[in-house]
């Protein structure tokens, strides 16, 4: 007698985008109304980040909007700094979007696991972060949640910016926003105070997230949401005294956080080219940072996990219904209306078929699986993660001067809530 082996089911890969094309392996993040795993694409074998948000939660926290905006808006950006939406499709339980795999985890991890950043390290992801800004903006888009959490790096330590879930797209009609949306400790003053806002919102929040890893804590704080809006509003800018930064960097700081928006330092048609030729970002090379060409400070260890492993312990311990494929059924008796819609809006796209001269970032790396103690404990050595400063000044760099035109290593430890009305 012989056995029969269990034959896999065919994928036909000429359909529209669905799960079913995907391996699913590890989660990698989770939100209010959904989860972000890690997939690989079965034709081609490469990786990517799956984020998908279950139908019902989404209607129950009134999020659709959110979410329908954000797949709208991604569609509408590729650019070497962004993590870019690679597919879109749903199923009769969740919203599906596949994006870019960035496996050097996002700041937010990495503050919390080294404790530190130096200024060299921060003035390259500030500089990163001014170009995939800059990027949106020109595309009449204003981002309103830039933070640590929200900056990932890939595998060579390039930082990208993510989650688009409460972006908003202006129009020539209307080129202003007057809605609070956004973590309450990067919001801008205008917002707070219910002022028409634009573009410089943005800018301002890169200002709090650079002090933040500059300085392993917000410049403005307080006990309570009235106490911390209160701080943002009237606070003065105090430097810490026991982190030496130079000159130029507290005046890029100071020049973010103006309350003033029109005169913010990245306001205006000409905002982007001052930022630029400003004198801490002196010696940079924007076209290599732009195209990642330029050596980073900082190249993340990717031979271990550099994402929360509590998310997959989570998975394993308490997730009674794990994600799978579903039919898509095009029946709507029986819907609600609300469902009916987001079938409606929620578009499929396939950047194969879209962009297919663009040059993609995603990659077949290993992932490597933690072991059991590092599914309760964020682990790695800062000695495995090391800048190589002779590499990065044979890019063109300059070191950098403090105010006693001395070179200065700045170090920071980081402490870490998103609100959106």
């Amino acid at each position: 007698m012989g056995s029969a082996c269990c034959k896999q089911e065919e994928v036909d890969f000429s359909r529209e985008a669905e799960l079913s094309h995907f391996y699913l392996l590890r989660v990698i993040g989770k939100g209010a109304f959904g989860k972000v795993r890690i997939v690989q694409h079965k034709s081609d074998l490469l990786e990517y980040a799956l984020k998908y948000i279950s139908k019902s939660k989404c209607i129950e926290l009134h999020a659709t909007n959110n979410i329908l905006t954000e797949r709208r808006i991604l569609e509408s950006i590729q650019y070497p700094l962004v993590v870019n939406l690679r597919y879109a499709f749903h199923d009769d339980e969740n919203l599906f979007m596949v994006l870019d795999l960035m496996l050097g985890g996002d700041l937010r991890f990495h503050l919390d696991r080294l404790g530190q950043f130096n200024e060299l390290q921060v003035r390259f992801y500030i500089a990163d972060l001014i170009l995939s800004i800059h990027h949106i903006h020109q595309r009449m888009i204003i981002h309103r949640d830039i933070k640590p959490d929200n900056v990932l790096l890939d595998a060579q330590g390039h930082a990208h910016l993510s989650d688009f879930n409460i972006a908003t797209q202006l129009s020539e009609k209307k080129p202003y926003k007057s809605n609070r949306a956004g973590s309450l400790v990067y919001m801008a003053p205008e917002i707070l105070l219910e002022k028409r806002y634009t573009t410089d919102v943005d800018w301002w929040s890169l200002g709090v997230t650079m002090f933040e890893l500059i300085f392993g804590k917000r410049p403005f704080d307080g006990d309570t949401n009235d106490l911390v809006k209160e701080s943002i509003l009237n606070d003065p800018i105090v430097m810490p005294k026991d982190v030496q930064i130079s000159a130029e960097c507290q005046q890029v700081i100071e020049g973010l956080l103006t309350r003033s928006p029109k005169h913010r330092l990245g306001h205006g048609a000409q905002g982007f080219k001052k930022l630029k030729s400003h004198a801490w970002f002196q010696g940079l090379d924007w076209e290599s940072l732009e195209n990642k060409t330029a050596i980073p400070p900082f190249i993340p260890n990717t031979n271990q996990s550099n994402f929360d492993a509590v998310h997959e312990l989570e998975e394993l311990l308490f997730d009674d219904s794990p994600l799978r494929p579903h039919k898509k059924t095009s029946a709507q008796s029986g819907k609600m209306k609300e469902l009916i819609d987001m079938d409606s809006k929620f578009l499929p796209y396939d950047y194969t078929k879209y962009h297919s001269t663009t040059t993609t970032t995603t990659t077949t790396t290993t992932i490597p699986s933690p072991s059991p103690s590092n599914l309760i404990r964020r682990v790695g050595s800062a000695l495995n993660d090391k800048m190589d400063q002779t590499k990065y000044t044979s890019q063109g760099y300059i070191e950098l001067s403090t105010a006693a035109t001395t070179t200065t290593t700045v170090t920071s430890a980081c402490k870490n809530k998103k609100s959106t009305a």
